[in-house]
């Protein structure tokens, strides 16, 4: 087990006015000079690799926009998450904060634009755990939801400010952090299905697999040259109650129709209902991680 940060810049601010801070409790007055070297855009990295390797191709989980790599974890009830499930069968495994998230830390001081936070009951709405239109509470989930209700607060605890003009530097973040570690398989969560994507397109040696769970956007990419990636995207339930699901859902449809090399798989078209957004946090989350993991060992034997 060990992390790293890769990527970023260094950028230079001058001209700031200077402030005197007491930074502890009865501490004494400090004066910060703002005026400096300032490392941004570098994402981070935890990793967990066997020991004797064990020959697979890494697996590195990217997860979605307003969250971090703790998506990846023991669920908001407590259960194991995919990291966990991943790890005991067999895989070696990134755990991965993008830039501007959670450990890869931030750097609002030189970033133009304030951060979008989200609140808890945007996220219950526009994540299909709750009907559009409602609060957390009783009677507003849809009846079938696989998301453990009761743990709502946990997820809504995990959620972390965003910006929204920071797209090109995750990529080329993430880009760097294929090439220092070789050809990985990428799961990726929401937003990060864009990320996935423009970096199984760019590096098409570095990631041998994508599996994109519910993407928020299919990226427009250039069309001389081929996508070939094995990539399988993963759909949930109670899309069409929601205007912008239907929409994301029909971008996902028209990219595997235009590429071979990708699978669609939707859930309810399985029998499987209820599932949200989450989908490595609904209560059926293991269920649909062998099927990811039957997927990906047919892709990467």
């Amino acid at each position: 087990m060990g992390a790293f940060h890769v990527g970023g810049r260094d950028i230079l601010l001058a001209g700031l006015p200077r402030r005197e801070l007491v930074m502890a409790e009865g501490g004494q007055p400090v004066q910060l000079d703002p005026n400096g070297t300032y490392r941004v855009e570098q994402m981070y990295a935890q990793y967990f690799l066997a020991d004797p390797a064990s020959g697979r191709t890494p697996v590195a989980f990217w997860h979605g926009g307003g969250m971090t790599g703790a998506a990846w974890e023991t669920t908001p009830d407590g259960r194991q998450g995919w990291l966990h499930y991943f790890l005991r069968r067999g895989w070696d495994a990134y755990l991965c904060d993008a830039v501007e998230r959670g450990r890869a830390g931030a750097a609002p001081q030189v970033w133009p634009e304030a951060p979008v936070v989200q609140a808890r009951e945007d996220c219950y709405t526009r994540f299909r755990i709750g009907r559009p239109g409602t609060r957390p509470g009783p009677g507003s989930a849809y009846p079938d939801t696989q998301f453990p209700l009761e743990s709502f607060p946990q997820l809504a605890a995990q959620m972390v400010p965003r910006w929204v003009h920071t797209d090109a530097a995750i990529v080329r973040a993430y880009l760097e952090f294929l090439d220092r570690i070789g050809p990985a398989v990428v799961v990726c969560h929401s937003q990060a299905g864009v990320f996935g994507i423009r970096a199984a397109h760019a590096r098409p040696a570095g990631v041998r697999a994508l599996v994109a769970l519910e993407p928020a956007s299919i990226p427009e990419l250039d069309s001389d040259t081929r996508y070939d990636t094995p990539t399988l995207i993963v759909m949930g339930d109670h899309m069409d109650t929601d205007p912008r699901w239907p929409r994301m859902r029909q971008r996902a449809q028209a990219f595997a129709a235009r590429h071979p090399c990708v699978t669609l798989l939707s859930l309810p078209d399985l029998g499987i209902h209820g599932n949200s957004h989450m989908l490595m946090m609904d209560r059926n989350s293991l269920e649909i991680a062998e099927r990811v993991h039957d997927w990906l060992i047919g892709q990467t034997a």
